[in-house]
């Protein structure tokens, strides 16, 4: 799946909690709903996306959410030191 795909439902899953008035409350329905329904490969991509570029096309909050999700097991976001 693109990237650009990728972006584009993070943040349709953002806009569902628009109506959520607590930011923090929103970015973890964000979040979790990620982290429970993406298979780990998309959320791979997206993680080592957001961690290589400002990621400007992610709503705040769809960016808040992405920056606490973990990576899946099986390889470390570009960039990280191992270990």
């Amino acid at each position: 799946m693109s990237i650009d795909r990728l972006l584009e439902m993070a943040n349709d899953i953002a806009a569902y909690f628009d109506v959520e008035r607590d930011d923090a409350v929103a970015i973890a329905g964000i979040r979790n709903h990620i982290q429970r329904f993406w298979e780990p490969r998309m959320r791979r991509k997206l993680i080592e996306y957001v961690a290589r570029h400002p990621a400007e096309e992610l709503t705040p909050r769809a960016r808040a959410a992405v920056a606490g999700l973990t990576m899946p097991a099986g390889r470390e976001p570009a960039g990280t030191p191992a270990g």
